[in-house]
């Protein structure tokens, strides 16, 4: 079993604690049904928002997915306040274990987060 990252964003509508809990639920669910994982293959999760989220921490949306999320380290930091920048973007680094070779891991961008990484987006 190897060690595997894989990226992700969303673009959430609004800054709402409800909205943020949607849109991360539904980007961490992409990712592992997408790449055939569960909780319990996920190592680590960072996570990022841009500056203008402020309603809710996206760990905590990921810790309301259930118990499988409840003992896997998880953080957020906040992104580069980068000039013309995406608005309101969650981006995650995920490491899991999974015996898939690197090239068929497929990082999830959701909505118009996919004009994010267009070389990488599914």
């Amino acid at each position: 079993m190897a060690v595997r990252a894989v990226r992700g964003a969303v673009q959430l509508e609004r800054d709402e604690a409800g909205h943020m809990d949607e849109q991360v639920g539904a980007l961490l669910t992409a990712v592992l049904e997408r790449n055939d994982l569960t909780a319990d293959d996920l190592i680590s999760v960072w996570f990022t928002a841009t500056p203008d989220l402020h309603s809710d921490f996206p760990a905590a949306a990921a810790r309301k997915l259930g118990a499988g999320f409840a003992d896997v380290p998880l953080i957020c930091a906040q992104e580069l306040d980068i000039e013309g920048a995406m608005p309101r973007v969650v981006r995650i680094l995920a490491h899991i274990e999974s015996d898939r070779p690197r090239a068929e891991i497929n990082h999830v961008y959701l909505g118009a987060a996919a004009a994010l990484r267009k070389d990488i987006a599914q």
